[in-house]
């Protein structure tokens, strides 16, 4: 059983430029739970930091581009609001990605603590490069 304190978490970086979404938000939330290493434990946060860049040119495959649809609610009524992904990708480029990981992680405190190791960014440039993360091949 592996143990929170014996960890130590590496950096990864994932260039999402030309790659499907969910073969990104996938292998991201892999790293991100920890699966990847022998000494994955269920309910031990073992997993590592990643680095996602490019999140703003990610390809979805068929017609999901102008038929997905993500909304949001603020518990008024008549506040709901839809953006489609085209839309979505002007505005937040970074969200298309964040929610795809976050819907493959845990549904408790272990996953929202495992959301804050994901770092989205829509460029080639990311400031975490004194972590020297090591890219990884999809």
């Amino acid at each position: 059983m592996a143990k929170k304190e014996e960890q130590s978490p590496r950096w990864f970086v994932i260039d999402a430029n030309g790659k499907v979404l969910g073969k990104v938000a996938e292998r991201a939330a892999n790293i991100l739970r920890g699966k990847v290493k022998p000494q994955f434990t269920p309910h031990v946060d073992t997993g590592d930091f990643v680095v996602v860049i490019n999140a703003g040119k990610v390809v979805l495959t068929g017609r999901k581009e102008t038929s997905k649809v993500y909304m949001t609610y603020s518990q008024y009524p008549g506040k709901e609001k839809r953006k489609n992904v085209a839309a979505m990708r002007i505005h937040r480029p970074e969200h298309l990605v964040e929610h795809a990981v976050k819907g493959m992680l845990p549904r408790n405190r272990l996953g929202r603590q495992m959301i804050t190791k994901l770092k989205v960014y829509s460029g080639p440039e990311h400031p975490h490069t004194a972590q020297k993360p090591e890219p990884v091949a999809l």
